[in-house]
């Protein structure tokens, strides 16, 4: 047995194991025993500094049980530190704020307590002060002319001193419920080592619409006779408040006739053409709703109650029920200058319409039944979010509450950034924007048929023809008049000829029922029925003006596209000599820029 070779296996791993154990001794030392000793050797240094400043500052020792806080950073400036402290391993000073001594005295004598914040070496003294816990929310959303009642303190612990009383946290800052604005309110508390803890509740005073309107409506839940505090402007087209639903929801419905369409096809031409014009932002404020449309006898129609409603869906038009609960005092904003929809049917084939007056026969009525697939006016009624906060505006026409919405067009914008609906002078001359195009153009009408009271254009189809179909090529075409005889009452510079389809129909013109499309290049051309903004405008207009439009048929029976002298489509054959008035749509080129304006109806863009 060789016993020499054990014994020098067994020194070799002796010898091994001591090193290995002062390695680790070493590393101990260095990352944990070394900086240790350095830090609390840096925490007495930072006491007697503080015992020097207060005996050469003795007036500024506590009294009673007061705890005086003095910085690291006060005793560097002081000088009464020199040697800065930094974090271990690194060139980073210790926080000259967060560290401090505290003193305070007991039973007779001063005691000095350290906090020295390193980074991954703190200080064990309590150095945090008591959890402040608030009752209610620490953001509160409060409408204008809500007034404000502080929730209070709901309880005060520290973890040294336990539980304190929260009538002793001292509450800072004020709410002006009367304006709108973000407010502040501060809860302080301190613990009996003078630690500091501070929370704030933010209250925002805000002008929602669902509180504008119940301030407006008191007891009542909706507006009727013709309130003139109930304009909104969204998606730059004026609405008016109808009132509120079961869930705080705002009920809207546009000021006037858009366009006209059939009964039975205006769920189709409300989703496919009015909802994709309003702007992404109004898109978010709208909330899916069911509404009216029962069926209803004609000895029911006072009733105020409705027993069926639509699937939900994001617009429809008002109802029987809406209109009966607006009447008031022999008014009725809900009832239309030209006649309108109304989302209610006797049968299967006949609907109502409503108009503010009816002639002849139905004088006196608010009500009457009408062929389903007749093209009367579509007002569009949508329901947005009531916590909707309003930005602008006192709810008149002149100026409708506003949402903040995509700010208007400035000097320098092009005009094809601008929203459909959005108002601009050319010329003198009033228009509606319709589509901005892709291809940089705008799509425009003229709010009212062109000429002047003394000097309105009128013209008519060739009355020896059979049928009636839009053409710009047959110099007796009401087509050819208007797109060749516009210059000499609008300036069309700004204009750009472009190739445009005019529908033709096989019989009565129906929403979608178009055979076929011909295709013109013009300048100036007559509304189609079914765009945006095509019906008879009201705004300040006293006498409604016939036009044509660009719908026609290949019936014998001579139907066409007409808006009748009392701002009516008309339903019914043309007659022979009908001579009709125009109302403009153009193109304006790409590249024309906003001057000025805002694009409302009282402050139309101007073009450069």
């Amino acid at each position: 047995i060789n016993i020499g070779g054990v014994m020098q296996k067994k020194s070799y791993k002796g010898i091994k194991f001591i090193v290995v154990l002062a390695i680790i001794g070493a590393f101990v030392w260095f990352l944990v025993v070394s900086p240790m000793l350095t830090f609390h050797k840096n925490e007495k240094t930072m006491v007697e500094a503080a015992r020097r400043y207060f005996e050469l500052n003795s007036d500024q020792l506590p009294t009673g049980e007061r705890v005086k806080t003095l910085s690291l950073n006060t005793l560097y400036k002081k000088s009464y530190l020199k040697e800065d402290f930094r974090t271990p391993y690194s060139n980073n000073l210790c926080s000259l704020e967060k560290s401090w001594v505290k003193v305070r005295r007991e039973n007779g004598e001063y005691q000095y307590y350290p906090y020295l914040d390193c980074g991954t070496l703190k200080s064990s003294i309590d150095h945090t002060g008591p959890q402040i816990k608030l009752k209610g929310k620490s953001e509160i959303t409060l409408d204008v002319g809500k007034k404000f009642k502080d929730p209070g303190v709901s309880s005060v612990v520290d973890d040294s001193d336990g539980a304190i009383d929260p009538k002793d946290v001292t509450i800072k800052g004020s709410v002006d419920y009367t304006q709108p604005g973000e407010y502040e309110i501060t809860y302080t508390a301190f613990d009996s080592f003078s630690n500091k803890t501070t929370v704030t509740r933010k209250v925002s005073v805000v002008k929602t619409l669902i509180g504008v309107i119940k301030g407006e409506l008191k007891s009542a839940d909706s507006y009727s006779g013709n309130p003139e505090n109930n304009y909104v402007r969204l998606s730059s087209m004026y609405f008016r408040i109808v009132g509120y639903d079961d869930n705080n929801n705002v009920i809207l419905v546009t000021n006037k006739d858009v366009a006209n369409v059939g009964q039975d096809k205006l769920e189709k031409w409300i989703d496919e053409v009015f909802l994709t014009h309003l702007t992404d932002e109004a898109k978010k404020l709208l909330v899916e709703s069911k509404f009216c449309n029962m069926k209803i006898d004609s000895k029911d129609l006072n009733t105020t109650q409705c027993t069926s409603y639509t699937k939900k869906r994001y617009a429809y038009v008002p109802s029987v029920i809406d209109i009966n609960r607006a009447e008031a005092n022999g008014e009725n904003f809900l009832k239309t200058k030209t006649i309108s929809w109304t989302a209610n049917n006797k049968n299967s084939k006949e609907g109502y319409v409503t108009r503010d007056v009816f002639y002849g026969e139905e004088y006196g009525k608010s009500y009457i039944v009408v062929d389903s697939s007749y093209n009367y006016g579509v007002r569009p009624k949508i329901v947005i979010k009531g916590d909707s906060l309003v930005v602008g505006g006192n709810g008149t026409f002149e100026e409708p509450y506003s949402f903040g919405e995509k700010k208007r067009a400035k000097g320098g914008s092009l005009l094809n950034e601008c929203n459909s609906g959005d108002y601009l002078f050319i010329d003198g001359v009033l228009w509606r924007v319709i589509n901005a195009e892709k291809d940089g153009t705008t799509k425009v009408i003229s709010v009212d048929t062109l000429g002047d009271l003394t000097d309105r254009p009128m013209t008519y189809s060739n009355p020896e023809s059979s049928v009636y179909i839009y053409n710009t090529k047959d110099k007796d075409n009401y087509g050819y008049y208007i797109n060749n005889n516009a210059s000499k009452y609008i300036d069309t510079s700004l204009f750009t000829a472009r190739e445009i389809e005019a529908p033709v129909y096989k019989g009565r013109i129906i929403y979608g029922e178009e055979v076929k499309t011909n295709k013109y290049k013009v300048k100036v051309a007559p509304p189609d029925m079914y765009d945006m903004f095509s019906a008879q405008s009201v705004e300040d207009i006293f006498d409604s003006h016939s036009y044509w439009l660009l719908n026609c048929s290949q019936s014998k029976e001579r139907y066409g596209g007409v808006v009748t002298d009392i701002g009516v489509v008309l339903n019914e054959p043309i007659p022979q000599y009908g001579s009709y008035g125009v109302r403009a749509v153009a193109y304006v080129k790409k590249g024309t820029v906003v001057s000025s304006g805002n694009g409302t109806y009282n402050s139309p863009y101007k073009l450069k």
